[in-house]
């Protein structure tokens, strides 16, 4: 089945009875190798590692007395798992268990661990949060290049604006003009991007017209963010490199694709946005 009727047959776009009772076959996962093929990329030898943290802020079940409870969740899904999973689906899914009683938060978790970890075909973290609980609001840190003066010329991805000089540095550099549209409705998708490398230094106002260039581009978050690390990868050729895009939250859901050269785990700051 060709990407495209992947994405055409998901529950994005249609019409969608809300279920009220815990049913994990909502979950729609779609294979990650559709866009690492196009890429000439394998899972095997991926250059990257990395995760998706996505937070829900719509999470609701009826303990054993009937008494709803709220909580905010944190999901981190590898970036070597073998699907994503499309985002209306998780919604349906965790709207699921908003009438279905449970004995226990620790059954909650373990049900949703198992649930999404079957779909993305890899380990899924699951954590909730109570409301008071949740993170407050942080920054990126790193050199803002957002009001560089640029010529924009390009609002589809153009890999070209990506330029090096012969200077070797070693930076974190953060832009807010970052925006995308759904593959299937449109929609804007609007994101906050971290890029930090060590290597070649890259002109910041390249780098920022091809950040902007991707403001038409059809695609999910992290198909774009995969394509952005190996734009840069290819033809900046750092020594390392990490691009972190906090994506604003679209209903109740926010996904935050983090793909890096080097072993490691993402904080989960909450920009003023989300």
């Amino acid at each position: 089945m060709f990407e495209k009727d992947v994405v055409h047959n998901s529950p994005l776009g249609q019409e969608t009875a809300y279920a009220n009772q815990y049913d994990p076959a909502l979950l729609y996962p779609i294979e990650r190798k559709l866009n690492w093929l196009e890429r000439g990329i394998q899972r095997e030898t991926l250059p990257f590692k990395g995760v998706d943290v996505w937070n829900a802020y719509e999470i609701s079940w009826l303990d054993s007395q009937g008494k709803p409870l709220v909580r905010i969740g944190e999901f981190r899904i590898p970036a070597t798992s073998t699907h994503i999973i499309e985002s209306k689906s998780f919604k349906l899914y965790l709207n699921s268990f908003n009438l279905t009683q449970f004995a226990s938060e620790k059954e909650v978790v373990a049900r949703m661990q198992q649930d999404l970890s079957k779909a993305a075909g890899g380990q899924v973290q699951v954590k909730l949060f109570k409301l008071n609980e949740a993170a407050a609001i942080e920054r990126l840190q790193g050199e803002c290049i957002d009001d560089l003066p640029l010529k924009v010329l390009h609002y589809t991805p153009a890999p070209e604006c990506l330029i090096t000089s012969d200077r070797v540095t070693e930076e974190s550099l953060v832009s807010h003009l970052l925006k995308s549209n759904c593959p299937v409705t449109g929609q804007p998708d609007w994101a906050s991007i971290q890029i930090r490398y060590k290597g070649p230094s890259i002109d910041h106002t390249g780098l920022l017209a091809y950040l902007i260039s991707y403001r038409e581009k059809g695609d999910f978050h992290e198909q774009c963010v995969e394509n952005i690390f190996m734009d840069i990868w290819q033809r900046c050729k750092p020594q390392k490199l990490t691009v972190y895009a906090r994506y604003l939250r679209r209903g109740g859901l926010d996904i935050n694709p983090y793909r890096s050269s080097i072993a490691s785990e993402p904080s989960n700051p909450r920009l003023s946005r989300q």
